[in-house]
């Protein structure tokens, strides 16, 4: 469940839309629905255009990728694979880094520094534009080993995500606090970088006069399991960095994107209408998981068969593991003087553990594993030798096994929670930087192939063979890097595939109603002098389940009312609440997520569809009934406020 604006940018006009909540339901007691939030076209499929260039940005917590096709030639998919100082040699993507090149001088000192190191993570973004502070940006292959370099920003986005051991909030402040800086302002300003790159490069691929003529829309992705704040500030950033100023641009959930490339890549050959499977996006930093049912073939058609999961277990962890190692193996000592003193010494064998055993590590083929550290003395007992540190099969797969064993349990979940459905899973569909490590191909494959002998029986084998587990085939597809941005290209291009999706939270409003003293706490009552009778307030109106199925092309509509005195504003707040748990209460409680508050304005709606009340003691106000259209996109919540079927008003959104 996503609650991002999915469109924005100068070419789309933007349609009257807008929300309200009341603290007063109507005196039956029966509760009025929810709030809402967004704007933009509710259908999932772009409306039929000009030819354009849709370009797709994968911005990943340690490296980002960007694609692009030309609607005219749409099989053309190009990944973009050079960058500033990649020093001629190419690369699917680029590091997720950023620095600056001089403080600021008037940054924090003394007693009020360490409340600005704080800050400076959760602080809203002053600037207005990306890469707008004056100083020289460093970003992505453009650093010597030993710089220091702003990493895995984009997880900061996420106040609900637990961080990685590896990642300090204290020292990532206080970089951003020499050049005055928060993270919303470091992610705005690497997509800068980020878009003028890609702009710079489609410009010299088509020429200025194709570019100036020709509309560019941008998809990004975001991870599925993320706030819908996270999303939203994301989206924000983007929209900073240029990509939503005379661009259209919407979002799309990482697994999806994938499942997208992933899906079509293997089709016809293994796909039947009924089968589910398993996208396992994993990446550096996360590991995000969606899973699907095919509902038709021509055209692809699927829907969500299971709540997405997803779980900070990527990649990245096993280089921190690696680092471990090393440094027990050669001690503290040695260890901190070739990473101060030889730093390219480090890098180099910390480049070759990427490069060559992440990705084709495999314990029946490699024995022993020897890393390259050149400069370090021989030491029999450490294992180094002529430059060389001897890794066995059994010590790699030491720094393999508690990463993987996360992954394997994620996708267990999804084949668990479907299998409950009585679903068939058909297949494990692995993608990401991860996703292309042969140890993970392998350890999936034997965990879910791998099954005991049926017992013995005086039954017929195939009585017994179909009550026992189902094999589950593993696949990783070609691309498997660059499968979400090639997905999110494929997304702007032909629009979505999937038919509904589950939903990650409950999400509900807070109502009054009528105090009913069989259900209701006494001490929670108060006198209406409108309705003239005990309320009790803060109660909950769940409008969607979590794990509920949702389609994007059928509106979930709830009817509300809302009370005026003549003269009072008719612009009101009102939040949009989420719980995680599995069961949801009847009031509001300490522990609900607050996700937005939503302010909305019904100067629009005409007066004569007021209805004037009057009390018994004279006091008058006016009553409006209306009704609340919420449509769900890959990344967003789109709602549209109706009065008698026509849409009115306006509705902001403030994330928490």
């Amino acid at each position: 469940m996503n609650t991002t604006l999915p469109f924005r940018g100068v070419p789309i006009q933007p349609r009257p839309v807008g929300v309200v909540g009341s603290r007063e339901g109507t005196p039956s007691g029966i509760p009025p629905p929810a709030e809402a939030i967004g704007g933009g076209t509710p259908s999932g499929n772009p409306t039929p255009a000009a030819d354009r260039l849709i370009v797709g940005v994968d911005f990943g917590t340690t490296y980002s990728g960007v694609a692009a096709v030309y609607t005219s030639t749409p099989d053309d998919v190009e990944v973009i694979k050079t960058w500033p100082g990649g020093n001629g040699i190419t690369s699917d993507k680029v590091p997720t880094e950023i620095a600056y090149d001089s403080p600021t001088s008037n940054g924090p000192t003394g007693a009020n520094a360490a409340s600005s190191s704080t800050s400076s993570l959760t602080n809203p973004p002053v600037q207005q534009d990306g890469d707008s502070s004056g100083s020289n940006i460093k970003w992505g292959f453009q650093f010597k080993p030993e710089e220091s370099r702003l990493r895995c920003i984009k997880l900061f986005l996420d106040r609900n995500q637990k961080l990685p051991h590896f990642v300090s909030p204290l020292e990532t402040a206080n970089q951003l606090r020499q050049y005055d800086r928060n993270v919303m302002d470091a992610v705005s300003d690497y997509l800068t970088q980020i878009y003028k790159h890609t702009i710079d490069t489609l410009t010299r691929r088509y020429g200025e006069s194709f570019m100036s003529m020709t509309k560019v829309e941008f998809v990004m992705t975001v991870p599925a399991v993320w706030s819908d704040a996270a999303k939203n500030a994301t989206l924000q950033a983007a929209e900073r960095a240029g990509m939503g100023k005379q661009h259209e641009l919407r979002l799309i959930s990482e697994p999806e994107a994938a499942a997208v490339y992933t899906l079509k890549a293997i089709q016809p050959n293994h796909l039947k209408v009924d089968d589910n499977f398993i996208v396992c996006d994993a990446g550096g930093g996360t590991v995000d998981l969606i899973s699907y049912r095919i509902t038709q073939l021509a055209p692809l058609r699927v829907e969500e068969s299971a709540v997405g999961t997803g779980g900070l277990c990527g990649s990245a962890f096993l280089n921190y593991r690696f680092e471990d190692h090393v440094k027990a193996r050669i001690g503290e000592e040695r260890y901190k003087n070739m990473k101060d003193k030889k730093p390219r010494t480090w890098q180099m064998g910390l480049k070759y553990f990427e490069e060559f055993v992440k990705r084709n590590f495999n314990e029946e083929e490699h024995q022993e594993v020897n890393v390259p550290f050149p400069g370090l003395p021989d030491d029999e007992e450490a294992g180094l030798e002529s430059g060389f540190l001897l890794m066995t099969a059994e010590q790699v797969k030491t720094i393999f096994e508690p990463v993987v064993r996360e992954v394997c349990d994620l996708v267990e979940g999804q084949v668990e929670s479907i299998r409950r459905k009585n679903g068939i899973v058909s297949g494990i569909v692995l993608v990401g930087g991860f996703g292309q490590s042969n140890y993970l191909y392998q350890r999936l494959k034997s965990h879910f192939n791998t099954a005991a002998p049926p017992p013995y029986t005086e039954r017929p084998t195939h009585a017994v063979t179909a009550n026992s587990p189902q094999a589950v085939e593993v696949m990783q597809p070609v691309y498997a890097w660059t499968a979400v941005v090639r997905g999110a290209v494929l997304r702007g291009l032909e629009g979505s595939m999937v038919v509904s999706r589950r939903s990650r939270w409950h999400y509900g409003t807070s109502y009054a109603t009528v105090f009913d003293e069989e259900r209701h706490p006494v001490s929670d009552r108060y006198w209406s002098p409108l309705w003239e009778r005990w309320m009790v307030s803060d109660r909950m109106q769940w409008h969607i389940a979590k794990g509920e199925q949702v389609s994007e092309r059928k509106a979930v509509s709830f009817h509300y009312t809302r009370n005026f005195r003549p003269g009072q504003s008719l612009i009101v707040e009102d939040d949009l609440i989420a719980c995680a748990d599995d069961v949801c209460p009847d009031a509001f409680r300490k522990g609900l997520i607050n996700v937005c508050t939503l302010t909305t304005d019904l100067n629009a709606v005409p007066k004569p569809l007021f209805t004037r009340l009057t009390t018994t003691k004279g006091i008058e106000f006016d009553n409006l009934d209306f009704t609340l259209d919420m449509t769900i996109d890959s990344a967003a919540l789109i709602f549209e406020l109706k009065v008698d079927g026509v849409r009115y008003g306006h509705v902001t959104a403030k994330f928490h």
